[in-house]
């Protein structure tokens, strides 16, 4: 388990303490996949380089297995970072070696005997899918296989813990798709905690199971991805969850908007806002919309201008929410402030 207790890290800008983290703490389960989201600027890679205390932090502490990451001396940290590695956005590869040595590096450094660790980087080149790549260079790779290398890489000294810093972000979506694949992979067969770092909602969407969200280096909403993604509360939630004001079109004069979230409601092929209007008169107007069907259930968002009146705002909710896993709020300006 991985605990961060109230963790701070200050740094000096032009002679000023700047806070890239404030009071973060966060609980992450063996075996969990955890993704840390945030816009640019957030504190997100500093938090990771922090859990395995490539910065030492200014105030807080990291607990691994119960084990303060920082009270440890140096040699007893780059022992126990065979148990906690890490891929990146560059990939991070030797270009002058080749992929079998490039996966062998880190079992060299541990003092491993060279025909193990080639016995070892071979049985990883096929769990990454690349068996017939030991002999070539990164140079001669695709990106999407140098960050496979780099998982291969990652997984020599058996880690108990994989941090994905902006893994997939220079990456195309199909073949960021067949890299969260291959991690989803490892994390259910080899039971490892993986922790991603990304401004993607897609990519936490795809891979995670629970999320925490970081906005001016602190942690505004954390709980389960189809929680927090479902029905965010935090502005930077939503800023996340409806981008580019997807779902914050200029107000009209005179109108209320609320947000419908489908969390999993079902279809039953009628259409819900043109129903509304049939039964209670309630003309609302679609702003936004992103939605989608599974099997039989309903899943996303709609944006709904109505008129300014309370009593309409009341009918509506109370209309909408008689469907189950239907939730129901109204959209303020308030909930697009951007932080300072």
């Amino acid at each position: 388990m991985i605990e961060i207790k109230d963790l701070q890290k200050t740094f000096k800008v032009n002679g000023k303490d700047f806070n890239a983290l404030s009071d973060v703490s966060l609980s992450i389960n063996d075996g969990d996949i955890y993704g840390i989201i945030g816009m640019s600027g957030a504190g997100k890679s500093t938090l990771v380089r922090c859990i395995n205390m490539l910065e030492r932090p200014t105030k807080g502490a990291v607990l691994i297995n119960g084990r303060d990451m920082g009270s440890l001396s140096d040699a007893e940290l780059r022992k126990i970072r065979r148990k906690v590695t890490m891929i990146f956005q560059s990939f991070n590869l030797l270009m002058q070696r080749t992929c079998l040595k490039n996966i062998c590096f880190p079992l060299e450094l541990a003092g491993v005997k060279k025909s193990e660790a080639k016995k070892r980087a071979a049985e990883l080149l096929k769990i990454v899918g690349l068996p017939d790549k030991a002999n070539a260079y990164p140079a001669q790779l695709s990106g999407g296989q140098q960050q496979r290398i780099a998982i291969a890489r990652a997984l020599a000294t058996d880690p108990e813990v994989l941090l994905c810093d902006e893994a997939t972000s220079a990456l195309d979506p199909q073949t960021t798709h067949s890299i969260l694949e291959l991690i989803k992979d490892i994390n259910k067969k080899m039971g490892i905690t993986v922790i991603i770092i990304t401004h993607q909602m897609s990519v936490v969407e795809e891979i995670c199971n629970h999320v925490a969200i970081l906005d001016g280096g602190h942690v505004v909403e954390e709980g389960l991805v189809s929680d927090v993604f479902s029905a965010p509360k935090s502005a930077a939630a939503k800023r996340l969850v409806f981008p580019d004001g997807s779902n914050n079109p200029v107000k009209n004069s005179g109108e209320r908007r609320i947000r419908v979230v489908f969390n999993g409601a079902y279809a039953a092929g009628k259409p819900l806002i043109t129903q509304m209007a049939i039964d209670k008169g309630i003309a609302a107007n679609i702003l936004a919309a992103s939605t989608k069907i599974l099997g039989d259930k309903v899943y996303g968002n709609m944006l709904l201008g109505l008129p300014d009146s309370d009593e309409t705002l009341s009918s509506a909710k109370k209309y909408l929410t008689k469907i189950a896993d239907v939730i129901v709020e109204e959209v303020t300006d308030d909930d697009y402030s951007i932080s300072e």
